[in-house]
């Protein structure tokens, strides 16, 4: 399948420069022209592809070159992109920034050359005048790359052009500025922004964000540049279904669990499931019927009280975990997995206490291999991952090795022949063969 795929990415020079705000005012923006669009987040992010799916009212994939190949992520694009349309790109971090902190690999610089896409430098000045251009300059000449312009972010209608000026100084076209929209800032905590659903008013900040991007971004521009890129082809392998009749699998999803790529959702619908949402914060026993568990990540501690107040759904999840229901549990799900969370009581199948701390743990992308046979593969066998948390546990788990890039190393997950449980996050289309193992396994329990 070929597709035309015209596309941008709007890439920024490190974390805070406004990559997601910007991203979602031109969403939002482009929206009201009645654009077709397609949103996507490049690395392992499950906070701003919730934004982007707000602003639009459709899911936003992740393209990550860690977990997938160049091909692949050249295949999500052609696949999702709609025809007419365009498709947003938001980068990760700052744009040269990669794997280990030492390379570009899997960087938004990457998936921008992997994918042949025109990039466009968010850049937010504070306290600079004519080092602005110096380092647009250094951004655009440091490595090859595919940037097309610069967008200045946090600047007001009066400044713009004093610093658009300066910022052409660089070589780089610039498309416009958003300035400071006070009222529709999202705060932000421990993992991040804060996620979509706790802003009460976030469609009306997001109607003030485009409001900004209107009268401030060169929308004409941005389109003709995305127009640029050419067309794309799909020719990744489709996913096939492993089981014979519909698999039943309970999703957890609520304010508690809410970190799922929707990739890992399409994979498991291609492979034969059927998701079942659920609610551990307010339903009273997990759903009937039902042949597989999935616990994603979230923010379960600042839910603990309401969490351990539903006795009758931790007692539901501890039955059924206990008796060899197929579960997934990651990051968040694996804390409520425990006996306790910060003191308060959780589902109680994970023998171990677990408290948050004030310091980042291990975190980043690992590769893990299997100690032993288990729900996903086989002793010995590998799958890529990515851990993120600030909470730490008396049992870690150590059925997997997982090794960071830069050669750390730890043992970690609770694994056996019908439970997958640990910190790391699995994106299956890195790991397709495991989500299968999955799907199968809850096949033959139903």
């Amino acid at each position: 399948m070929q597709n035309n795929a015209p596309r941008l990415l709007l890439a920024g020079t490190g974390s805070g420069c406004g990559k997601t705000t910007v991203t979602t005012a031109l969403l939002r923006a482009l929206q009201r022209r009645g654009v077709p669009l397609a949103a996507f987040k490049c690395g392992p992010d499950y906070i701003d592809p919730m934004f982007h799916t707000e602003a639009l009212g459709i899911p936003s994939r992740n393209l990550d070159l860690f977990f997938v190949d160049e091909g692949e992520v050249r295949g999500q694009l052609a696949r999702h992109i709609p025809t007419g349309g365009i498709g947003i790109i938001e980068g990760v971090m700052g744009f040269y920034d990669g794997v280990s902190g030492t390379t570009d690999t899997a960087s938004a610089a990457h998936v921008a050359r992997a994918a042949d896409t025109p990039a466009v430098l968010i850049v937010r000045p504070r306290g600079q005048s004519l080092s602005l251009a110096a380092e647009i300059k250094g951004f655009r000449d440091f490595a090859p790359n595919t940037l097309a312009g610069v967008i200045l972010n946090g600047v007001t209608a009066a400044m713009y052009p004093f610093y658009r000026a300066i910022a052409e100084k660089a070589g780089l076209p610039v498309y416009g500025f958003l300035p400071p929209v006070p009222d529709a800032e999202i705060p932000d905590r421990h993992l991040g922004l804060v996620t979509a659903a706790e802003i009460g008013d976030l469609q009306q900040r997001l109607d003030r964000l485009a409001d900004a991007a209107m009268e401030g971004l060169d929308l004409d521009g941005l389109l003709a540049l995305a127009c640029t890129a050419p067309p794309l082809a799909d020719e990744t392998a489709p996913v096939a279904p492993v089981a014979d009749k519909p698999v039943r699998i309970a999703v957890a999803q609520d304010r508690a669990f809410c970190f799922y790529y929707a990739d890992n959702f399409d994979v498991l619908r291609a492979l034969g499931a059927e998701l079942v949402p659920f609610s551990p914060l307010a339903d009273e026993k997990l759903p009937d019927g039902i042949d597989g568990l999935y616990l994603g990540g979230g923010y379960p501690e600042l839910h603990a009280a309401r969490l351990a107040a539903n006795r009758t759904m931790c007692e539901s999840i501890r039955a059924a975990v206990r008796g060899g229901l197929p579960t997934i549990a990651e990051c968040g799900g694996f804390l409520y997995l425990h006996r306790t969370l910060d003191g308060t009581e959780m589902a109680g199948v994970i023998d171990a206490d677990a408290h948050l701390t004030k310091k980042l743990q291990p975190f980043g992308y690992v590769t893990l291999t299997a100690r032993r046979d288990n729900l996903l593969c086989r002793a010995g066998e590998q799958m890529r991952a990515h851990v993120f948390h600030y909470a730490v546990s008396s049992d870690e788990g150590a059925d997997f090795d997982a090794v960071k890039p830069n050669g750390r190393a730890w043992a970690c997950v609770h694994a056996t022949e019908t439970l997958y449980a640990g910190f790391p996050h699995l994106y299956f289309r890195a790991n397709p063969a495991f989500a299968a193992q999955f799907v199968r396994r809850s096949a033959q329990k139903g």
